[in-house]
């Protein structure tokens, strides 16, 4: 049989969480939809991209990243060779994953490194590529690029919530809101983007 202090542990538990899915949840109102964007170069073999994300961290996901919170930021190039009249050929891939973060007096980090211009646009880690064969004179090539933004998880949830108690609560206490619902609520606060450009010779 549980306690008194039990019992008032899990309801200044349960509100905790409450807030924090309140502090969590989307804005009603409009806010631009974040973009994926890249330039590319191609230089005999050599295939360089710069790809830059826009308007990626939300102003929640901004507040909640200010506490203290990293975001996740995973990033996709494909680069495709264009073929008239038929699917283009993916001919090479690459997946990144860097961290995004603020820390006081420094501010906004990417992998360490000082983002002059904030979060709102965040200048990615260039990728080369060395492509095995010449490439015949006219053809052409395009990047696409996709971005995706995680600040908000099950287990960071757990640590608003210990904010919100001031610690007043056990790990045991936490799994009274299920796996399945942090995980619905993070995914709500995941952003992602898609873009593409054309690579240019040089």
């Amino acid at each position: 049989m549980r306690g008194p202090d039990t019992s008032a542990r899990r309801r200044r538990l349960g509100a905790a969480l409450v807030a924090a899915l309140g502090l969590l949840a989307p804005r009603a109102r409009a806010e631009e939809e974040p973009r994926a964007t890249c330039s590319a170069t191609r230089q005999g073999r050599r295939v360089v991209v710069r790809p830059e994300a826009l308007t990626l961290v939300a102003p929640e996901l901004e507040r909640l990243m200010r506490l203290g919170l990293a975001g996740r930021l995973e990033l996709e190039l494909r680069l495709l060779r264009q073929r008239p009249l038929w699917f283009s050929e993916r001919v090479e891939a690459t997946s990144l994953t860097q961290v995004l973060a603020y820390t006081k007096p420094e501010g906004w980090a990417l992998d360490g490194r000082p983002l002059a211009t904030g979060p709102g646009t965040l200048e990615l880690e260039r990728v080369a590529w060395v492509l095995e064969e010449e490439p015949e004179a006219g053809a052409t090539f395009r990047v696409e690029v996709g971005v995706r933004l995680q600040v908000v998880t099950p287990a960071s949830l757990g640590k608003v919530a210990t904010w919100l108690t001031q610690g007043q609560k056990t790990e045991a206490e936490r799994s009274a809101l299920t796996t399945g619902l942090l995980r619905t609520v993070a995914e709500d606060l995941t952003r992602g983007a898609e873009g593409h450009c054309t690579v240019q010779s040089l």
